[in-house]
């Protein structure tokens, strides 16, 4: 089993013990929102694209909306199962929604009060690593100053060069995935002069 799949399990089986209504940390989403974008993102061909494209979002909006008033089992039933057969995704699942899942899973987890951090094989940090190198230039693009991502092991990668000041995140690659994806909630050691780190820590890291 990839590590997308068995995110996937996992965002299912965190989204049944949380409840349709329960808070994530995709803005005001609530599970069944976040059900019903995975849905429709992997389902929905003629509606995904508005999650990239402006002019398509209020028609993506309306698709979502629908989607999010199916029944709660048959909307987890519909993530759990994944793309169907048809889907351009289906074949590229292990590599395509590797960080979604994980994102998302991080979501409802960490919407919870007293979340903790998950102990995830070295394996599966491994490819979380090799995600954030090919992403995080773009999620830090808008960073007034360099920005540099550390992990405990020594591993280390330049993701924005901009002015002399230098920030480093240091954290282990799930961590600082979670963090170029524009989350918050992480555990993460910052290094720099305070007006740089806060900069970095405050700047738009949506794509």
């Amino acid at each position: 089993m990839t590590m997308a799949q068995r995110e996937r399990w996992g965002i299912v089986a965190a989204m049944e013990a949380a409840g349709p209504d329960a808070r994530t940390l995709c803005g005001t989403w609530t599970v069944r929102d976040l059900a019903a974008h995975l849905v429709v993102r992997e389902r929905r061909p003629d509606a995904a694209p508005g999650i990239l494209l402006k002019p398509l979002a209020g028609y993506l909006e309306r698709v979502q909306a629908k989607a999010a008033g199916k029944p709660f089992p048959e909307l987890l039933e519909l993530v759990r199962t994944g793309p169907p057969w048809w889907s351009p995704l289906r074949p590229v699942d292990a590599v395509v929604n590797l960080s979604e899942m994980f994102v998302h899973h991080e979501d409802v987890r960490r919407a919870e009060p007293g979340w903790q951090p998950r102990e995830l094989p070295a394996a599966d940090e491994e490819q979380l690593w090799s995600v954030l190198r090919k992403m995080a230039r773009m999620a830090y693009r808008k960073a007034p100053v360099t920005v540099e991502l550390a992990t405990p092991d020594g591993r280390r990668t330049v993701v924005r060069s901009a002015a002399e000041d230098v920030v480093t995140l240091t954290g282990k690659p799930s961590e600082l995935v979670l963090h170029a994806f524009g989350r918050d909630e992480v555990r993460l050691e910052t290094a720099g002069s305070p007006e740089a780190v806060r900069a970095v820590l405050e700047s738009d890291r949506s794509f």
